[in-house]
């Protein structure tokens, strides 16, 4: 049992958890005193049957009997009693531990920035936060308890032994101790195997996740059967690890198994002499083999005990590497709070690199509050990140950004996000009812306020049309709507919120030219216009702006009205004959 307890102690991982279960100390200290009680009253049966061998059996002190058959129906009822006080706070407590690790998980996870989840994928997430926490659960409802009770057992019945007939007492430790040898080799192994089983679980969910999802996609390109391939290549993997896993534990468990065997026939033959030479009664020797399966067993379960931490160990190192992660955007410690942003932004020589990649450079530009902003250029040129900059969801290279006077480095990051409002390219939608979809936006937004903003935005007839009208529940991220309708309910979405800051990426690329007119004009006559970003790639929807800017290669190449650029002939005029090259001139004027 030492050899586990040293290595809770050297593993960080464990220590760490120690610390969640440490902070339910009734939790640990009821399982422990009811876990004590139990051992206790435990103790007095072999004694008992001591008795009942050597004054009941050979002495005929049949008076004794009902009395010690009593005290055994006694101790008993008390073992079950606090048997079950043990096991059920031990599981509250377990699932206490498992709801602050998911919680704790969960928040940091949330406090990532976006460049986290550029790189990790979301099989890899819910393994972690579903099967990882599910096995430490396990080892804290389970594993420490049954650990302290056969180490309570181990240490008083080997005293007991030690005091019965330290002879027999010594042989009996000698055969056992070698089992605590064969544990620790099958910790090492074993742990190693785990780490490669949970990245592997990771890898599988990960391809399930992403195959169930874009199952429309495979069964358009009729992909099933190679789908099905992957996912078993993986699954062999799998196999594989664990076939290696149930090696390692058939190279253990047999040899404890014998061991444990060899130690039981060890007292019967050298106990059997000495009751025979007299040295020892029948009775004591019948208490020696009660007391040493209280030895023994703690040693059986030690190789099942070893098996389950060293899958929480892997399970743990795992959980607290992602809560170990620093955010790269966090707030600083001298960080203020904006109750109120009017929308002033200002790019000075910012540059912005995503790992040795130059995605912006030398971006200047001045926002006035209520101005509307547009970004126009290839694939690649830097829009999308320009705006991601905005948020803090990205940090400068070089150069720095103001909102309001105030550098955004030195603003809290809930502070200027909450004052914001984005509806990006990938439009998303839960799996949720349409009003629930458009509150996210604002939790206590009412429904005249969601009926608002769903008009704004072109969506309100479309939704009162649906079969339960705003209690229609939308499928997976948005299924059963159409591209035009996911997009006016992220629109909706975000005009519910009244921000300070509306950046629309793309947002009105599935509509049609009539309703994107009717929506940008609702846009541009709202009463409290915010500070607007629009990114678009047709004409259309951007010659209205204040102010248009033209990206290439990360650097504005050019900026202005949309009568300025046509004037400039350049890029955005080559554009805008490419999409209006059907019109005569006069038309493209009244356009």
């Amino acid at each position: 049992m030492v050899f586990i307890i040293l290595s809770i102690e050297r593993g960080v991982s464990l220590k760490r958890l120690l610390k969640y279960v440490m902070k339910y100390k009734l939790r640990v200290i009821i399982p422990a005193l009811t876990m004590l009680i139990a051992m206790i009253a435990d103790m007095f049966n072999p004694y008992i049957s001591k008795i009942i061998v050597d004054r009941v059996i050979e002495k005929k002190e049949y008076s004794l009997l009902s009395l010690l058959l009593l005290a055994i129906l006694g101790i008993t009822v008390l073992r079950a009693v606090f048997g079950y006080i043990k096991e059920y706070v031990a599981d509250d407590l377990a699932s206490k531990v498992s709801e602050d690790l998911k919680k704790d998980l969960y928040n940091h996870v949330q406090s990532l920035p976006y460049s986290y989840f550029d790189d990790m994928n979301t099989g890899e997430l819910m393994a972690r936060i579903g099967e990882d926490i599910d096995n430490i659960w396990k080892t804290v409802s389970f594993g420490f308890r049954l650990l302290l009770e056969n180490a309570a057992y181990f240490i008083i019945a080997t005293s007991i032994l030690f005091y019965l007939n330290w002879k027999l007492a010594l042989v009996t430790t000698l055969v056992v101790l070698p089992i605590a040898f064969i544990a620790l080799k099958l910790e090492k192994e074993i742990g190693l195997t785990y780490g490669k089983i949970s990245d592997q679980t990771a890898t599988i969910n990960t391809a399930a996740q992403e195959n169930i999802s874009g199952v429309r996609l495979v069964k358009a390109f009729a992909r099933e059967k190679y789908e099905i391939s992957k996912l078993l290549k993986l699954n062999n993997v799998n196999y594989d690890l664990n076939i290696e896993q149930a090696s390692i534990v058939a190279k253990y468990f047999p040899l404890i198994e014998f061991l444990t065997n060899i130690s039981i026939v060890a007292i019967l033959c050298l106990g059997g002499y000495l009751v025979v030479k007299e040295d020892m009664s029948l009775g004591t020797l019948v208490a020696f083999i009660m007391y040493s399966g209280m030895l023994v067993w703690p040693m059986r379960m030690l190789g099942w005990l070893t098996n389950m931490l060293a899958q929480n160990k892997a399970s743990a190192k795992k959980i607290f590497a992602i809560m170990d992660i620093v955010p790269a955007i966090k707030d600083n410690e001298d960080s203020i709070q904006l109750n109120e942003i009017k929308g002033e932004i200002k790019f000075n020589n910012v540059d912005f690199s995503y790992g040795e990649e130059n995605i912006l450079k030398n971006i200047n530009l001045e926002v006035k509050a209520g101005e509307t902003i547009a970004l126009m250029g290839t694939t690649g040129s830097g829009k999308t990140s320009l705006i991601n900059l905005i948020g803090r969801y990205y940090d400068v290279s070089k150069g720095d950004i103001s909102v309001d006077g105030h550098n955004i480095k030195n603003i809290k990051l809930n502070s200027i996000r909450s004052k914001m409002a984005v509806v990006s390219q990938d439009t998303f939608l839960f799996s949720d009812t349409v009003e629930e979809n458009i509150k996210m936006g604002k939790y206590d937004g009412t429904l005249e306020d969601i009926k608002k903003a769903c008009e704004c935005a072109c969506a309100l007839n479309f939704i009162e049309e649906l079969p339960d009208g705003f209690q229609t529940v939308v499928g997976e991220r948005g299924i059963g709507l159409s591209g035009g309708q996911k997009q006016r309910i992220s629109i909706a979405r975000a005009l519910i919120r009244q921000a300070s800051i509306l950046i629309l990426d793309d947002a009105t690329s599935a509509l049609d030219m009539e309703t994107e007119y009717n929506l940008l004009r609702n846009l541009n006559t709202r009463e409290e216009k915010p500070t607007t970003f629009i990114i678009a790639h047709r004409i259309s929807a951007v010659k209205n702006a204040d102010k248009i800017l033209f990206l290439e290669d990360g650097e504005i190449v050019e900026k202005g009205t949309h009568e300025e650029l046509l004037q400039l002939k350049g890029l955005y005029y080559e554009v805008y004959l490419e999409q209006f090259k059907d019109f005569n001139e006069d038309d493209r004027e009244v356009i």
